[in-house]
C-alpha cells in the first residue's frame, strides 16, 4: 500500500515548538470550535488580519492547521482553517533523540474533497 497524497509531510519540530510557543497561535487554536476565515479569526482573538495571516502560515507550516476551500456557486470561494490535529505530543525516541507526534483526527469524505481542491488550487 503506498502513501496517501493527501497525508501531511510529518512536521518539523522546531516549527512546531516555534508555533505553540506563540501567544496568538495558542489563542488561534483556542478559537478555532469551527472553520472559521482569516477575518473571522481576527475578530474573534483580536489579533491585526496582517499579523493574523503570518500566524495561520506559522500553525500551517507546522502541520498544526488546514486551509479548506469552501466553493460558492458565484466563483468567490472561501478560506476557512481548521484544527488538523487532536493532540501533539514530544517524544523522546529510544535512540535519545527527541520527535514530534501528531495525532489527528479522522477527516470526513468532505473534509478530504475540501482538501483535494485546495491542493489542485495551489497547483494552478
Amino acid at each position: 500500500m503506498g502513501r496517501d497524497p493527501l497525508a501531511p509531510d510529518p512536521p518539523d519540530l522546531q516549527d512546531v515548538l516555534d508555533a505553540l510557543d506563540d501567544s496568538d497561535c495558542r489563542t488561534i487554536v483556542k478559537q478555532l470550535d469551527k472553520p472559521m476565515t482569516a477575518n473571522e479569526l481576527s475578530a474573534a482573538c483580536d489579533i491585526p488580519l496582517s499579523t493574523m495571516y503570518r500566524k495561520l502560515d506559522l500553525l500551517s507550516d507546522a502541520s498544526l492547521l488546514e486551509e479548506r476551500i469552501e466553493i460558492r456557486t458565484d466563483g468567490r470561494h472561501t478560506t476557512r482553517y481548521v484544527l488538523a490535529f487532536d493532540e501533539v505530543r514530544i517524544v523522546l525516541d529510544e535512540d535519545r533523540s527527541i520527535d514530534v507526534a501528531i495525532k489527528r483526527r479522522p477527516q470526513t469524505p468532505e473534509e478530504r474533497l475540501s482538501e483535494l481542491w485546495s491542493e489542485v488550487s495551489k497547483e494552478a
